[in-house]
């Protein structure tokens, strides 16, 4: 009787052992997690948090045990922005019965909050926070490509309907504008005639957009296709109460295999919407400042355009190479579209910071070749 009162008991202890070394390795595996994971049992009392979701609230685990949701949000060390953001999921939860949420964060980054509750949790409310940024950014992409393959079939369909007219418009025009000359009326011929140029060079950058032509490289170093750039652009720059300050690396000749053509295109493109942006900023004291530069690692040189200009809001930048999006009135919102499809087409990357009132800075990545 008693040796198996004992055996009893040491299974039980056995049980006790293995259930206790489960529990910690679940728990392990949850602390381990790249997501946040937050417990609230059902009297609403924080139960549990993993590490990464107190890095992501910016708080001591410790000061989250034992709080109820009311003095999570009370907690000093909490911001101001994050709160808003639990309130709202909160609220979203309790009355529209929302299990999912995307968020924006203070950087920028896109994160999924999932809420798990019901009769298989017994009253708790399981969240779990993931960064979902990358996989947005690639959704983005893809979501890019095929408005650009949509608008290569519709450019290839009618470039050439819209073009034709257009030149015949533009032959006949030439000849009366002898006749508008003796009638005093040659403004309007030159009106008409830039207006029809106008119409040609936005169906230029109509088919462009779609697909580039293929780079014709050439090896140049980048502090010469930079001299070139600011060279181009310090007339009008001046001309807007403008300065362009070009930093020239001396350090190490930095060589490049590009097309030469395309890649100007892309820089007077940034630099010509960096003088548009400090145009459009009013009420603002100082001169508008435009600043090129490079640097390099050892595989790639980086060409950074900076600007004190208006800067620009999330929202904008979200959508800034997709093509027809634009802030600009009269803008057709190809040029960042077919820069990024250049850029793209020389194996390199376009990315962009920028904040509202702070200016914008655009960096181009390109591969380097050996001098």
């Amino acid at each position: 009787m008693l040796s198996e009162i004992r055996e009893t008991e040491l299974q039980e202890m056995q049980s006790f052992h293995s259930n206790q070394l489960v529990k910690n390795k679940y728990e392990n595996i949850l602390e381990n997690l790249d997501s946040g994971i937050i417990l609230f049992d059902s009297d609403g009392v924080l139960a549990f948090v993993n590490v990464q979701m107190a890095k992501l609230l910016g708080v001591p685990r410790k000061s989250l045990a034992g709080c109820t949701l009311t003095q999570l949000l009370r907690h000093p060390q909490l911001t101001r922005f994050k709160k808003k953001k639990i309130l709202r999921i909160f609220r979203e939860t309790i009355f529209h019965r929302k299990r999912f949420h995307e968020l924006l964060d203070e950087y920028g980054r896109s994160w999924l909050v999932t809420m798990t509750y019901g009769d298989q949790m017994e009253g708790d409310f399981l969240i779990s926070v993931k960064d979902v940024s990358d996989f947005k950014q690639i959704e983005q992409t893809a979501y890019q490509n095929d408005k650009l393959a949509m608008l290569g079939k519709i450019s290839a369909s009618i470039a050439h309907e819209i073009r034709n007219p257009l030149t015949s418009i533009r032959g006949f025009i030439q000849l009366l504008r002898p006749h508008l000359m003796s009638l005093g009326k040659d403004e309007y011929a030159r009106i008409i005639l830039t207006e029809i140029d106008r119409a040609n060079d936005i169906i230029y950058e109509f088919l462009n957009s779609s697909k580039p032509s293929a780079p014709q490289t050439t090896v140049i170093p980048v502090n010469s296709l930079l001299k070139e750039v600011a060279l181009l652009t310090e007339s009008e720059a001046l001309m807007k109460g403008c300065q362009i300050l070009l930093h020239e690396d001396e350090r190490m000749q930095t060589y490049i295999s590009v097309d030469v053509k395309q890649i100007k295109q892309v820089i007077l493109n940034l630099i010509k919407n960096a003088l548009d942006a400090i145009d459009q900023k009013q009420g603002d004291q100082g001169t508008g400042l435009i600043e090129i530069s490079s640097k390099r690692n050892e595989k790639h040189v980086s060409i950074i355009i900076s600007d004190n200009g208006g800067g620009m809001d999330q929202h904008t930048m979200n959508h800034l190479f997709n093509p027809f999006f634009t802030t600009k009135e009269g803008g057709t919102g190809l040029g960042l579209s077919v820069s990024y499809r250049i850029i793209k087409n020389h194996g390199g990357v376009i990315a962009v910071e920028s904040q509202a009132g702070a200016g914008t800075e655009f960096m181009i990545t390109l591969p380097i070749v050996d001098g």
